[in-house]
């Protein structure tokens, strides 16, 4: 809702009809007396915004439950097959790609693999998975914006993934590329760091809700870091921010991909896990095996444990988080070693480490293509009036 001084009549109904259409689309169907609780809006202004947001045909009304006398409430819920997005998770090994309507339904999915550093092939996978799933779009829905996650360095402005170590990219206009390729009709293209849609996903659907000071790491090949402070993504100047795996924690460590000696990836990320468990297998499997009691995959978790907390260590200490997210592979060493990660973290000043509880990923592999539907929907929820005029337009 807006109420602030100078703001005029159609910024302020802009402001509280995007209010109202968030409220439906991360928190599904409510009442109209809910609706003007949470906004604090009155009643006849609550029911011209559902009735505005109804002729566009984004929500729709229904009866409820029945509870004692009398006629039961109307029900607002968002219309998902009215407008939906198109997702997209671009993995070192393979890419994901998902059609999600409004409210977070999920239309339709779709993934293939890919040769690890084979750029083109990369490319054609991603336009194959896009077209498979955009040709499931709802009749008469509407495709409103395209929103790309890489486990890179990524200038938002522009869509161009300036370095992306465990792809082999350099300087790639992703953005331009999904504009031209996919087709027409691919709406706002979005392309976006991976494990900053992570950190937005867990914020806003997962196991960060109640917290406004995130920071989310994404385990993989390798470490991606997603940072939300006071409630707002920190991404830097440049939005290159975040990139939390290329600390450099051991001056004599291995190198890393992106050409230094020493980072936090090369420590805690999965290839080096699996690497000191002398296994080749998924993170389930180690888990299982440490179970087991497999000594030498023990240790490994225990060493990758050991390092995981002296980075977060530093980490809490910088950013005072409430909440760190763990997903990927990192989710199941705090699961088999999540003493050891707790005993680094006691090492932290005591004021910030009392605040913090260490989680993991509520999402889990679906927590950047969470994200990147929610970076797509963004300009509809901002503005839902935006769409009479695109319509008009075209």
């Amino acid at each position: 809702m807006s109420t602030r001084s100078g703001a005029t009549q159609d910024e302020v109904r802009r402001s509280n009809l995007s209010a109202v259409l968030r409220l439906l689309h991360l928190g599904g169907a409510h009442t109209r007396s809910q609706l003007t609780g949470l906004t604090g809006l009155n009643r006849s202004t609550v029911g011209d915004l559902v009735n505005s947001l109804a002729s566009l045909g984004l929500v729709r009304e229904r009866p409820g439950d029945v509870r004692g006398v009398g006629r039961p409430s109307l029900v607002v819920e968002p219309v998902a097959e009215s407008v939906a997005v198109l997702a997209l998770d671009m993995r070192v090994e393979r890419t994901v790609a998902a059609l999600v309507g409004l409210g977070g339904e999920l239309f339709a999915r779709a993934e293939r693999r890919h040769l690890e550093g084979e750029r083109e092939a990369l490319l054609d996978d991603v336009v194959h998975v896009s077209r498979e799933v955009l040709a499931t779009l709802p009749a008469g829905g509407e495709l409103v914006g395209t929103c790309a996650g890489v486990p890179g360095v990524v200038s938002v402005t522009d869509g161009l993934v300036r370095f992306a170590p465990n792809l082999g990219w350099t300087d790639v206009p992703l953005g331009d590329f999904l504009r031209d390729r996919v087709g027409a009709g691919v709406g706002e293209v979005s392309i976006r760091n991976d494990a900053d849609l992570g950190v937005l996903a867990e914020h806003l659907r997962g196991s960060a809700r109640d917290s406004t000071t995130v920071l989310y790491l994404a385990g993989d090949i390798g470490i991606g870091g997603g940072l939300f402070v006071d409630g707002h993504p920190l991404v830097g100047a440049g939005g290159y921010g975040g990139e939390v795996g290329h600390m450099r924690v051991n001056p004599q460590g291995r190198t890393c991909r992106c050409g230094s000696t020493g980072c936090w990836e090369t420590e805690i990320g999965f290839a080096n896990l699996a690497r000191a468990a002398g296994i080749e297998a998924d993170p389930v499997e180690l888990a299982e095996a440490a179970a087991h009691g497999d000594a030498r995959v023990i240790t490994a978790f225990e060493s990758v444990a050991e390092w995981l907390g002296l980075g977060l260590v530093n980490l809490v200490n910088i950013l005072n988080p409430q909440s760190i997210v763990l997903g990927g592979h990192l989710a199941t060493v705090y699961a088999v070693a999540g003493e050891r990660v707790d005993s680094q973290l006691d090492g932290a000043l005591p004021a910030a480490r009392d605040l913090v509880r260490v989680t993991s990923s509520q999402l889990g592999s679906d927590a950047t293509l969470i994200g990147a539907a929610e970076v797509a929907f963004a300009s509809l929820i901002e503005d839902p009036a935006g769409l009479a005029r695109d319509r008009a337009a075209s």
